[in-house]
């Protein structure tokens, strides 16, 4: 027969994916000597087979749990049902991974109208038997029966408001005995099947309401959120009751071994003489501080601060500790891991080392990079956030926090920065010709697009707050406003917006700027000894190349050329060459951008010295650099001494009913040489420059986007190296560069063997495209159902914000192979979002890529993602 249950003498913590979390650290506890109730757990395995078994506590399972039952009679020397001296028990939930509030709890089984007579007579305790029956009662009709806990708040307030007490333990026997007896007219009101007076069937009607409780809408909910999976199960623990309601000599309470908002070494916890743990929980009353327990039982608060030193040093990391006393007795009902803030989990993780209870590699898996976010971004003062001034909640597309006042238009966005204001960029969606409105703004709101939109990724990579897909709003840019419902925006009115989380305040909210520590920095450079993976930044101008150096990139992963082209000087001569009517004419105008694209690159390739900057040649179709409105479009057509009709014109040839999927990348460079040849030219001159006047050698590496066709990286891979070697000849100088492409077509990972054996240099992944192309999906839209798809489990995480191993990454890994059967050296990295994600990074790593590229704000993520996955794989996790 199949264990379904084990005793806590049975189990240890490495039995967790068996006995759940809690089980684990019970058994572990009582393993390692520390005064634990005794009890016994029922498997994970035993709760998903009764989920397959329609709901229902089966045959085998049940005989299990009378057999452990009868077992813990016999030691504790105490009977189910005893109206003298009965057996109480409490059931509570412990899944796997610590889902804390998530799942229920009943305690106090084993109370009926007899055997609360005889607790109170064997205890000498009347009103504590009583108030642990009224307990009971609201805990097994809210828990197991479903009745809403707020009818047995309102009877509770009723009886105190009729006698004129403000706390529960003013409550007298008679009191309790009536609110008793409201309880049960309540139960028999709203169940039908009232409440149980038989022990057993109290304790199997408990243990199927905490099975059931694995799929309440909270708990799924935290599930999604922690990217948990949902066919783990949750273990139940029954254990026998102590009680910290029995007198002034009782109490119950929680602690954290550290404090887990500082990391600071000094227990952090509560407790309450005279009362049950959800009293605790539930902020009926004021907790004392742990601190003051030494002044009330100071025996008691010594032999705890034992037990604490114990535990932490048996687990070697911060616990949080749920413990009861019972007339001047301590017990500890469960230890668990506990949860801290990123601020707390990196000084915690360092201090360990430094205390010789850790060592290096052990601490980075104690920092979850993702929560490192926190500390690298601007974020609310907690005190100052009104929840009810939400004005919606969309995707929280880049992290930070900022407050400001709503502009609509990039330049009059630009002008309010100048003149020191604090701006908010509002928009339908961005484009790249929002990009200075954007670089300007404190924060960017939009109604449309998806974590992998232009607004999302530009916003990330200036380290810029950004809540995106605010589809609740309606922007409207013209009249400068927004509105939801009834209630409108204007331009210059003041909003708040949290990256963290996608919400929308209404007004100012207070915001401290981000302070990486002296331990944040330590676990850096550990990160760096172990990591195998290199890290690169995606960078465009030399204030994003500083930024990189100081996140500690090893060179640049993406340079994207295009976004050098809107300046204010530039976008004219940009259109100057777009509206040219022939080749020469557009000649003559890339002739005049040559000089600004060769200041660029110079500027950064004197940011990044001897590191490796991959630039990519220009990506996006020509009509984004076009006017929309027809002001701009007059304003243009007098500028560049043309006509509106011209310009219209041209704007009409040059729309595409699917821009993304067509004439931009490599295409451009095929139709338009030109413009490919004067980029070259810049790059290789201003290497060349650079090199010549210092002691390094600039090392540019030139990046073909949007490659399909093997012949397409081939024409323009001849372009490229012609153009470099025309200009090296002219400046009688010697750079070496490499000629590498960017693999975000299908067709390019199933051809690259063909790409690769063309004397290709590296290929760089653009993951953003692949994953479009692959999944079918607009980048831009489909955050409107990817929500719902994670709702009905159609999809587990949204593939924009982590690579999809089985599709996308399949192909990822088809062209890896056939790259480097081609060639064996072949560089491979990746440029997309994914190259901040840190399970998107131990992917990378798992399939031996060189390095990642993401924003220079997800750098330190991404270093110590690497590094984990290092520790991982020869760990073995």
């Amino acid at each position: 027969m199949k264990n379904l249950v084990y005793d806590f003498d049975e189990g240890s913590r490495g039995m967790k994916d068996l006995l759940g979390g809690k089980g684990a650290n019970l058994s572990e506890m009582k393993r390692i000597g520390l005064p634990v109730p005794p009890g016994f757990v029922i498997t994970t395995e035993a709760c998903l087979e009764y989920f397959e078994k329609d709901n229902q506590i089966f045959a085998e399972l049940e005989e299990q749990i009378i057999d452990h039952l009868q077992d813990l009679e016999e030691k504790t020397g105490k009977t189910l049902g005893d109206p003298k001296d009965p057996l109480l028990v409490s059931i509570r939930s412990g899944a796997v991974v610590s889902m804390p509030g998530m799942m229920d709890t009943v305690l106090n089984i084993g109370l009926n109208d007899e055997t609360v007579e005889g607790l109170g007579k064997k205890t000498d305790n009347m009103r504590f038997a009583l108030d642990s029956y009224r307990r009971l009662l609201q805990m097994f009709g809210d828990v197991v029966l479903s009745i809403s806990s707020h009818k047995f708040d309102r009877a509770l307030e009723d009886l105190k408001n009729n006698y004129d007490i403000e706390k529960d333990t003013e409550m007298s026997e008679d009191m309790l005995k009536d609110l008793i007896e409201d309880y049960k007219d309540i139960i028999a009101k709203n169940s039908s099947q009232g409440f149980p007076q038989d022990p057993r069937e109290q304790i199997m009607e408990g243990i199927r309401a905490v099975f059931d409780s694995w799929n309440n809408e909270r708990a799924i909910s935290y599930r999604k959120i922690n990217n948990l999976p949902d066919d783990l199960g949750t273990a139940v623990n029954i254990q026998t009751m102590v009680f910290g309601n029995t007198g002034e000599n009782s109490a119950t309470g929680v602690a954290f071994t550290r404090n887990p908002s500082t990391g600071e070494d000094k227990v952090y916890g509560e407790f309450l003489v005279n009362a049950q743990g959800e009293d605790v929980v539930a902020g009926i009353r004021t907790p004392h501080d742990i601190k003051e327990l030494d002044d009330i039982m100071p025996d008691v608060y010594e032999e705890f601060m034992e037990i604490v030193d114990k535990i932490e040093h048996h687990y070697k990391d911060m616990q949080d500790i749920e413990f009861t006393i019972e007339e001047g007795e301590i017990y500890l009902l469960q230890t668990r891991t506990g949860k801290r803030t990123a601020k707390a989990s990196v000084k915690i993780a360092t201090d360990l080392v430094s205390e010789g209870i850790i060592d290096e590699e052990e601490a980075l898996l104690r920092v979850e990079p993702e929560q490192l976010e926190q500390l690298l971004h601007p974020s609310f003062d907690e005190k100052d956030i009104d929840e009810e001034k939400i004005i919606t909640t969309a995707l929280a597309a880049s992290p930070g926090a900022a407050t400001g006042k709503i502009y609509f238009d990039p330049q009059e966005a630009k002008k309010a920065k100048e003149k020191g204001e604090k701006v908010i960029m509002v928009r339908g969606e961005t484009s790249p010709e929002d990009i200075e409105g954007m670089n300007a703004a404190d924060g960017i709101l939009t109604s449309r697009g998806g974590m992998t939109s232009h607004a999302a990724v530009v916003a990330r990579g200036m380290g810029k707050c950004c809540v995106a897909g605010a589809g609740e709003l309606v922007v409207e840019e013209e009249s400068r406003r927004f509105w939801k419902d009834d209630e409108i925006y204007e331009q210059g009115e003041i909003i708040s917006l949290n990256g963290n989380t996608g919400k929308v305040y209404e007004g100012e909210i207070r915001t401290s700027a981000a302070q990486l520590s002296e331990e944040f920095n330590q676990i850096l450079e550990w990160a760096d000894e172990v990591r195998k993976l290199g890290i690169m930044a995606n960078a465009d101008t030399p204030e994003d190349s500083q930024t990189a150096l100081e996140f500690g990139a090893e060179g640049i992963g993406l340079c994207r050329t295009e976004h050098m082209f809107f300046d204010e000087e530039r976008i004219s001569v940009v259109r100057e060459m777009i509206l040219a009517g022939n080749r020469v004419e557009r000649k003559k105008a890339l002739e005049k951008l040559l000089p600004y694209q060769k200041e660029d690159f110079t500027n950064i390739f004197k940011k990044m010295k001897d590191r490796k900057v991959v630039i990519r040649l220009l990506d996006p179709p020509l009509h984004e650099f076009l006017p929309e409105k027809d002001e701009e479009i007059e304003k243009v057509a007098e500028n560049l001494e043309t006509t509106p009709e011209k310009v219209r014109d041209t704007i009409a040839e040059l729309d595409e009913v699917n821009p993304m999927l067509g004439h931009r990348g490599c295409r451009l460079g095929i139709s338009y040489p030109e413009i490919y040849e004067m980029q070259v030219k810049a790059i290789i001159s201003a290497a060349a420059e650079v090199s010549s006047e210092n002691s390094y050698e600039v090392r540019p590496q030139i990046m073909i986007p949007l490659v399909g066709i093997s012949e397409e990286f081939s024409k323009l891979k001849e372009l490229t190296e012609e153009t470099a070697e025309e200009v090296l000849d002219n400046q009688n100088s010697e750079v070496n560069f490499e000629v590498g492409t960017m693999i975000e077509v299908p067709r390019a990972a199933f051809r690259a063997d063909k790409i690769a054996s063309n004397a290709e240099d590296f290929f760089s992944f653009g993951t953003n495209d692949l994953t479009q192309m692959t999944y079918g999906f607009s980048r831009d839209d489909a955050g409107k159902f990817l929500r719902e798809y994670q709702e009905k489990e159609i999809i587990k995480r949204d593939p924009f914000t982590t690579i999809d191993k089985e599709g996308v990454g399949e192909i990822v890994k088809i062209a890896i192979e056939k790259g480097r059967q081609a060639d064996s050296s072949l560089e491979i990295g990746i440029c997309g979002e994914h190259g901040g994600n840190p399970p998107s990074i131990k992917f990378c790593h798992e399939e031996e890529m060189n390095y990642v590229s993401c924003s220079p704000f997800r750098l330190p993520i991404a270093r110590i993602a690497a590094a984990r996955a290092e520790v991982k794989e020869n760990k073995n996790i």
